[in-house]
C-alpha cells in the first residue's frame, strides 16, 4: 500500500472510528504476510479500555468502509484491536491502579542533577510524585519528571 492511499485509508477509517468514541491509534499494513493483515488499534476517546465488544461493533462497519473506498485490491485480513497496557504511567487512573509497584521515574536533566530514580509508587498529587526508596519517601516536583514505567523489583 503506497503513502497516499495509507492517508487516504487512515482519514477514512479514523472519521469512522470517532463516531464509535474511538480514535484510531494507529493503522498498518503488514504486507510481509501472506494474506496482508491490515491492522487497526484503536482508543477509547473518554479514555476508558476497549472491549472485545468495540473491537466487534467496529469491525462490520470499518471492512464496509474499506471495500467501498476500492483503496486495498489485494487480499487481507483485518485485525482491530487495542493498543493493550503500556509501562508508561500517564493517567490518574495508572497512578490510582500501580500504587505500590515498582516504578523507575526518569528525570528532565536539564532540571535535575539526577536521571532515574527507582522505587515504590506511593502518591501522585497536581504537583509532586512521591515515591518510597528503601522506607524514605521522596517527593519529586512534576516540573522534573520526565517519564514514570512500571519496573522490576530489584535488589
Amino acid at each position: 500500500m503506497n503513502k497516499e492511499n495509507k492517508e487516504k485509508l487512515y482519514s477514512l477509517v479514523e472519521k469512522l472510528a470517532e463516531e464509535f468514541n474511538f480514535k484510531v491509534d494507529s493503522l498498518n499494513m503488514l504486507t510481509n504476510e501472506n494474506p496482508a493483515i491490515l491492522k487497526i488499534i484503536l482508543k477509547r476517546i473518554d479514555q476508558k479500555d476497549i472491549t472485545i465488544e468495540d473491537c466487534s461493533n467496529f469491525t462490520g462497519p470499518v471492512e464496509s468502509l474499506i471495500e467501498s473506498s476500492k483503496l486495498i485490491n489485494y487480499r487481507y485480513v483485518l485485525e482491530i484491536g487495542s493498543q493493550g497496557v503500556s509501562d508508561e504511567l500517564t493517567s490518574n487512573r495508572d497512578f490510582k491502579t500501580f500504587k505500590g509497584f515498582p516504578v523507575k521515574v526518569e528525570l528532565n536533566h536539564k532540571i535535575s542533577n539526577t536521571k532515574i530514580l527507582k522505587g515504590l509508587l506511593y502518591e501522585k498529587s497536581k504537583d509532586y510524585l512521591a515515591i518510597n526508596i528503601k522506607g524514605k519517601i521522596k517527593k519529586i516536583p512534576f516540573i522534573e519528571v520526565f517519564k514514570v514505567s512500571l519496573a522490576t523489583i530489584e535488589d
